[in-house]
């Protein structure tokens, strides 16, 4: 089986237009966790810290340099994420399509690299 990367995709400054909706959002995505899992498509997941706090670690002529992030300026950052296994992208596509309902994100899907020492 294949693994899955399901990215969340939050924009910086819009959140849950409520806290019960915010609520309902986690409850919906533990209950979509425990379906990933009972299917054993689950290998991780995760939600993440604003983008804010982030840091940047990068090499530049031989120094390691570390800086606040977000990495990318922008708006748009990850705020959490899947990694599954599925038979198929058509597989992975059914858990984003019912992840993106639950956590009520935009949803990424993106296969990992096929290992091709094996």
């Amino acid at each position: 089986m294949a693994h899955y990367l399901l990215s969340v995709h939050m924009v910086e400054g819009e959140g849950y237009p409520s806290e019960a909706e915010m609520q309902q959002a986690f409850k919906d995505v533990d209950a979509l966790n425990e379906e990933i899992k009972k299917a054993g498509a689950w290998v991780f997941a995760g939600g993440l810290e604003p983008a804010d706090v982030a840091t940047v670690v990068r090499e530049d002529n031989g120094q390691i340099l570390t800086t606040d992030g977000p990495f990318v300026e922008g708006k748009e950052h990850i705020g959490g994420f899947w990694v599954i296994q599925a038979k198929d992208l058509d597989e992975a596509l059914a858990w984003a399509k019912r992840a993106t309902v639950a956590c009520r994100g935009a949803v990424e899907v993106r296969p990992f690299q096929e290992d091709t020492e094996s």
